[in-house]
């Protein structure tokens, strides 16, 4: 009997959708593809979803703008408004903002997208900054993740430049304040700053060039360049496993979850239409940006009681909270026969370079703190990396006080203060706050730790209390659950560690440096329960009682 009548008969497909798929998967072998994907195991948490809410929005993004690029005319030529609107008609603007009052009012559906697309951009920077901060507190950063860190940075950086591009779009007098703004900082950059400014705009301020050229960098370079991000970002998140929050059988060899397919699958689908409902009411009931409010833009007035969108907030902030003198020295100085203005460079470009400076750079400080270069797949909870987290803290209070100082004028106006008392406040808290913020966030971390060691050791408190036959009084104790207790027990204390000398028995000023910080980070520390120390508590009759540690396994070093 020959080769050829053993061998199995090719499958057909019984169906036109069937040989149709068959067809394709020959020829790209999608099947195969879809097996090892469809069977990646995810783990189950509330958190991960905000990385979820960023990338449906930008999706939202990408479908509401598409709509709207059909309407949208980025000109800066000048026409007469002949549209619905009847307070503007008449009125001398530019083709941008005619063709936006046209999408608001004239074209079927027109504002409901401007509105979704506002929201969803929002959102979009929104879910990206609290998905970083989710990763930073809880250590998703560490190896072998810093790269995918500094890919969600440059997300972050690009989300901004995306808004901030195309809330200049309309020209209205709102967008046109802020290019004012940014183009302000620009010519503030010694030497260079003003040749910068006349490239960007086409000519002095605002030219006849700079809606067109924002507008091909909002539909078409920065999009690009997320997208670019976006696949970078889930191709590393499936090459390195996804992390997983402490629990029982959980460790860095393993993912304790369900199965992209069907389970997350089915979850993504209904999570994406959530969020796009969400946003669909808010565009709906919410008015934002109401660019029939403002008029066209002209550069001799300035709105009062305006602020940027969120984002750029922080910025608008650093810049009001800037005093023109420091003591004694003018900040804007004359050196060289040019003009140095201080009072605008540093506060636009020196606070956003240290915050992106330290995020970028935190995940290779912390690998030489601690000496640190295992793989880490299994996250912390933050009250268990207490430096990290008043660090954090500090970090955010800072960026809050400048997005604070963005509205200083609304503050007085609202609360019938001065405007003067509210920026010396916002001043002073922001120096003082972020170490308020660091000294408070530490101190309640560890008072944290410290009563999850307690609780591992005695049970959770249930508030009766006994009496027993000899007369004495105790409080009842609940035992824990093995999976609770493992969550208060189950994580990692680094100790500091001191400074090593090299391999010709000196001790580098780097290695003392690294030391100082290590003791810095881990000085004051609560280890967590050893098993004799469990095994003597849950022993002994009373489950109320103190239990002693032994002296290497202190609970508390000050």
């Amino acid at each position: 009997m020959s080769a050829a009548s053993t061998a199995e008969p090719a499958f057909v497909a019984k169906t036109k959708t069937g040989r149709f798929t068959d067809f394709v998967d020959s020829r790209v072998g999608g099947s195969g593809i879809l097996r090892e994907f469809g069977r990646k195991v995810f783990p189950d948490h509330w958190s991960f979803m905000f990385g979820e809410v960023a990338l449906y929005s930008f999706v939202i993004l990408l479908l509401s703008g598409t709509f709207l690029t059909f309407f949208f005319d980025p000109s800066m030529a000048e026409t007469h408004y002949e549209g619905s609107y009847v307070p503007l008609k008449g009125v001398e603007m530019s083709v941008a903002y005619n063709s936006s009052l046209n999408i608001s009012f004239d074209i079927r559906g027109g504002l409901f997208m401007r509105q979704v697309h506002h929201w969803a951009a929002l959102l979009f920077v929104a879910a990206i900054a609290v998905h970083m901060l989710r990763v930073f507190f809880t250590g998703a950063f560490r190896r072998p993740r810093e790269m995918n860190w500094v890919v969600g940075g440059v997300l972050l950086i690009l989300a901004m430049a995306a808004g901030f591009t195309g809330y200049s779009l309309p020209d209205d007098l709102l967008s046109g304040n802020g290019l004012r703004i940014i183009d302000g900082v620009i010519k503030s950059i010694p030497v260079v700053g003003t040749y910068i400014s006349f490239f960007l705009f086409g000519g002095e301020f605002p030219g006849t060039a700079i809606i067109g050229r924002l507008y091909v960098l909002h539909i078409l370079l920065v999009p690009a360049l997320i997208l670019l991000m976006i696949v970078l970002h889930l191709f590393m998140v499936v090459i390195h496993k996804h992390t997983q929050y402490p629990g029982p059988g959980r460790n860095d060899n393993n993912v304790v979850g369900y199965p992209l397919g069907p389970v997350y699958a089915a979850k993504a689908g209904g999570f994406f239409f959530i969020v796009f409902g969400v946003l669909a009411l808010m565009a709906g009931f919410f008015t934002i940006n109401p660019i029939w409010n403002y008029g066209p833009y002209d550069p001799s007035p300035v709105s009062a009681g305006t602020q940027p969108d969120w984002y750029i907030g922080f910025v608008d902030g650093a810049l009001r909270l800037m005093p023109g003198t420091l003591g004694d020295w003018q900040v804007e100085q004359d050196w060289f026969g040019y003009v140095f203005s201080f009072n605008v460079l540093l506060p636009a470009l020196v606070p956003a370079g240290i915050l992106f400076t330290v995020m970028f750079a935190y995940p290779w400080i912390e690998r030489w703190i601690t000496k640190d270069d295992r793989e880490h797949h299994v996250l912390d909870r933050p009250r268990n990396a207490p430096t990290r987290t008043a660090i954090g803290m500090a970090g955010f209070v800072w960026y809050c006080v400048m997005w604070a100082a963005a509205g200083s004028d609304l503050i007085a106006t609202h609360f019938g203060v001065s405007l003067n008392d509210v920026t010396y406040w916002l001043r002073a808290l922001f120096i003082v706050g972020p170490i308020i913020a660091f000294i408070v966030t530490k101190r309640v971390a560890l008072a944290l730790q410290r009563k999850d060691r307690e609780i591992a050791l005695h049970g959770r408190e249930t508030g009766r209390i006994v009496r027993l036959p000899h007369g004495e009084f105790i409080e009842v104790h609940a035992p824990l659950d093995e999976y609770k207790r493992y969550k208060l027990v189950g994580f990692e204390s680094p100790e500091v560690l001191p400074a090593v000398p090299n391999e010709h028995g000196v001790v580098t000023r780097k290695e003392k440096r690294r030391a100082l910080l290590s003791k810095w980070f881990f000085e004051d520390r609560v280890a967590p329960a050893t098993p004799a120390e469990l095994e003597a508590a849950h022993g002994h009759g009373h489950g109320h009682e103190a239990v002693e540690a032994p002296e290497a396994a202190r609970s508390l070093s000050h």
